[in-house]
C-alpha cells in the first residue's frame, strides 16, 4: 500500500531542479515520500506566487536546509495546528539532494499540516 507523501516540492516547470527531480530522483522522491509538482513560470523563469500556505522558512538554497536543520525542525514543529500547508521557501536551487530533503522530511512527521518545499527559480 503507498503511503500519502509527507512532502510536497514545487519547483518551476522545465526548471534545473525539475529536470533533476525527473532524470536523476533521489530516494525520496523514487519512493514516494515527495511528490513534485512543476509550476508555471514568469518570462524570467521564476516560480509564479502561490498563494496557499503560511511560510514558516526562506532560505537562500537547499544546502542551507541541511545546515538549519534544528530551525527546520523548530519552525514546523512549533507551526500549531490548521489547515494551511507550511511553506519552506527556496531562495534558488539546481538541484535537491536526499540530504536536504532529509531536514523537511524529519520535519514534516511532526505535524498534521501539509509541508511545502517551494523552490523560486533555478541558481
Amino acid at each position: 500500500m503507498a503511503h500519502e507523501p509527507s512532502l510536497i516540492v514545487q519547483v518551476p516547470r522545465d526548471g534545473a531542479v525539475h529536470r533533476q527531480l525527473r532524470e536523476q530522483p533521489p530516494a525520496s522522491v523514487d519512493g514516494g515520500e515527495v511528490v513534485v509538482e512543476a509550476g508555471a513560470t514568469d518570462s524570467e523563469g521564476n516560480l509564479e506566487a502561490a498563494s496557499a500556505g503560511e511560510v514558516v522558512l526562506s532560505v537562500p538554497s537547499p544546502e542551507a536546509l541541511r545546515r538549519q536543520a534544528d530551525e527546520v525542525r523548530q519552525v514546523i514543529g512549533q507551526a500549531g495546528t490548521g489547515v494551511e500547508p507550511l511553506v519552506i521557501v527556496i531562495e534558488a536551487a539546481e538541484e535537491l539532494r536526499d540530504e536536504e530533503l532529509a531536514p523537511v522530511l524529519a520535519a514534516s512527521a511532526h505535524t498534521s499540516r501539509p509541508v511545502i518545499l517551494r523552490v523560486i527559480r533555478g541558481a
